[in-house]
């Protein structure tokens, strides 16, 4: 497998922030009409802050998530464009204090199905596989539209839920760029969400827009294995209900590394770990991911 198979998209979940996504090689150039299947389990243990203005304290949650996702490379308007499809099987579970004493509780049920559409403008033409091994990567961009669609779990009655209820969109500009076996990438996005008016049976939960950053680095070595740096700040998303302020808006960064490795020719397996470097309320988390993927045309 040659360096450039592993810029396959790696998805992570996340069953609750939007915010905090860490995908490398996002925007990379791929011969068109390629597939991919994927299969991740993915880990996270910490604090979750679900709203500020409750009185919950000592707030940890497990998380336990098994995601299948599904990319498909073709051209549009001779530019390189993917789909990606990804759903979530989620189980959680949460020790906390409310109002001073103690409770827990666990869910298990499907998560928000991600789907994201983009397209690289610049430095990414749209290649054939057969011609694709010509190919060498300078300076890419590209944008996307991720969709969060409202498939998860959620009772109307209850505060934890593995589903949002509501929409949510993402625009986003990306860019990467090669220095010899280094490829530098980085994305700006803003989430977006609908309202959920079904939040505690008879109130409506707004959220404000939610800026996202992402920075990475990774290091490719000859025979195609790959370990990353990966960066993750986003800010905002103060949320509302029945039009009154509740709780703070979300200042956050993470940090963490990637690392992968492709097996004869078709098969990559890969291993991604990140962790809180930073944050005003909750999100204080570890998160750990293994995933497979298979790649045919």
């Amino acid at each position: 497998m040659k360096i450039k198979w592993l810029a396959i998209c790696y998805f992570i979940f996340s069953a609750k922030a939007h915010g905090q996504e860490l995908e490398a090689r996002a925007y990379a150039n791929l011969p068109v009409n390629m597939n991919v299947v994927a299969a991740v389990y993915a880990y996270s243990n910490g604090h979750v802050l679900a709203d500020a203005s409750l009185p919950v304290e000592d707030f940890n949650m497990k998380t336990h998530n098994l995601a299948l996702a599904y990319v498909h490379s073709f051209a549009l308007n001779n530019k390189l464009a993917r789909i990606q499809i990804a759903a979530p099987l989620v189980r959680m579970q949460g020790q906390l204090r409310y109002a001073g004493q103690d409770t827990s509780g666990e869910r298990t049920g499907l998560g928000d199905m991600r789907v994201r559409l983009g397209i690289n403008l610049i430095g990414s033409p749209a290649l054939a596989k057969k011609d694709f091994g010509k190919y060498t990567q300078k300076t890419i961009v590209g944008i996307s539209l991720i969709t969060s669609v409202p498939t998860g779990l959620y009772y109307t009655d209850k505060r934890i839920n593995i589903g949002n209820n509501r929409w949510a969109f993402k625009p986003e500009l990306g860019a990467s760029r090669r220095f010899g076996q280094i490829y530098a990438d980085g994305y700006l996005g803003w989430w977006f969400y609908t309202k959920n008016s079904d939040f505690l049976i008879t109130k409506v939960l707004e959220q404000r827009p939610l800026f996202t950053t992402q920075l990475h680095g990774s290091y490719y070595f000859k025979k195609g294995m790959m370990i990353g740096l990966d960066g993750n700040w986003f800010s905002g998303g103060k949320t509302y209900i029945n039009e009154v302020e509740s709780g703070a808006g979300i200042d956050h960064l993470r940090v963490g590394v990637t690392w992968a490795l492709p097996i004869a020719g078709k098969h990559v397996i890969r291993f991604q770990f990140h962790t809180t470097a930073y944050t005003n309320a909750g999100y204080d988390y570890n998160f750990f991911a293994l995933g497979y993927q298979y790649v045919f045309f």
